[in-house]
């Protein structure tokens, strides 16, 4: 079996970092075996359900070249085949220990950097370190949605080199049965909030909807980016007197069982989704989804069969989409349904590890 280092952040879980390890899990079944190295101290070695060699190398700064030795070092002891990357400042360090070790270098883009956060000089930054370090050293480019691909071709990557391997969660059952709710809808969502997830958009939609005579109520499953987002962010459920109809559950690893409770989910994200696994996953437990219609997401939700997409940065757009699940409550049960055919046939972790598996066979010798 050859093995491949994944180099990665390391300092949350979210959904590249849930895609790392069920690639570790997954792999396996196709021949090849996952070793990481985090640049950051961080929770993803805590939360991480596989089992597979990790290393954690500090990155004291964003051009800290000091730990490629160390890396390379790793990677050479353990024998590894190929050096993967998932994120723009670990590929600035991974392609110069692929060099370093003469193997191949495979990027995967789960987000535009170009437009991934609010930081006009970070996604400045982000952008020239790709088209000018990162892309073109690269032997392979897995981009997660087809937009992303079209954002790498865009950019005058070959489309040689760039692939679609779309993200994909496990299989939860075989016939979802949602259970509609008693009298109060729980709308709920599950990031790592942050200012382009939109959570305030649905803030204000939830309280357009409770003063419209919908009796609803919002979940929010994650942690928050910053303490002084979090602090705004509740400042602003005050402002909106919602302190009765909002409950923040803090992070959790177990995204199934929280979803699970909810009658809808939604996300609000205003930009910057490649491929969002938490919309996949609403797909498998059989919960509707309402989502923004950005980037990757309408490949997802491609029809209402399989869901609602509104227009982004809109709570009056958001606030029609959840009423209209609530008014259509007695098609759901189709509709969840529908949407768990398609995750299985087309979003699952095995067809994942299975993509990403051709692609090692391609670029390792």
């Amino acid at each position: 079996m050859k093995k491949v280092l994944h180099i990665i952040n390391g300092e949350f879980f979210a959904g590249a970092e849930r895609v790392q390890d069920l690639l570790a899990l997954r792999l396996p079944e196709f021949g090849y075996e996952c070793g990481f190295v985090c640049l950051k101290e961080g929770v993803f070695g805590k939360y991480r359900r596989s089992q597979t060699p990790l290393h954690v190398v500090q990155m004291h700064s964003r051009f800290d070249f000091s730990i490629v030795g160390r890396i390379a070092q790793i990677a050479s002891e353990g024998a590894y085949s190929a050096i993967h990357t998932h994120t723009a400042r670990s590929a600035l360090i991974g392609r110069f220990v692929a060099k370093k070790l003469r193997l191949p270098f495979i990027h995967h883009v789960h987000s535009p950097a170009g437009r991934d956060t609010e930081s006009r000089v970070r996604n400045v930054v982000n952008s020239v370190m790709e088209d000018y370090f990162i892309f073109p050293s690269a032997n392979r480019l897995i981009a997660v949605s087809s937009s992303l691909k079209q954002y790498l071709l865009q950019k005058k990557v070959p489309a040689s080199k760039t692939t679609v391997v779309t993200n994909g969660v496990p299989i939860y059952g075989d016939q979802p049965v949602w259970h509609a709710p008693q009298s109060r809808w729980i709308i709920g969502t599950v990031a790592l909030f942050r200012p382009r997830k939109g959570v305030e958009v649905l803030l204000q939609a939830v309280r357009q909807l409770v003063d419209s005579g919908e009796d609803v109520c919002f979940k929010g499953v994650g942690s928050f980016e910053t303490m002084e987002y979090e602090v705004q962010v509740k400042k602003l459920v005050e402002d909106l007197n919602l302190q009765d109809r909002v409950h923040w559950t803090g992070f959790t690893s177990n995204v199934h069982a929280e979803m699970e409770s909810m009658h809808a989910f939604v996300l609000p994200s205003l930009f910057g989704e490649g491929l969002p696994m938490v919309v996949i996953e609403a797909m498998s437990v059989g919960i509707p989804v309402a989502a923004s219609n950005v980037e990757g997401i309408p490949e997802v939700i491609c029809s209402e069969d399989y869901g609602v997409l509104v227009e982004p940065n809109n709570a009056d757009a958001l606030e029609a989409g959840v009423k209209k699940l609530i008014a259509n409550a007695g098609k759901i049960p189709a509709m969840v349904l529908s949407a768990h055919t398609r995750q299985r046939e087309y979003f699952s972790d095995i067809s994942m590890a299975k993509g990403v598996a051709r692609n090692y066979d391609e670029v390792i010798n």
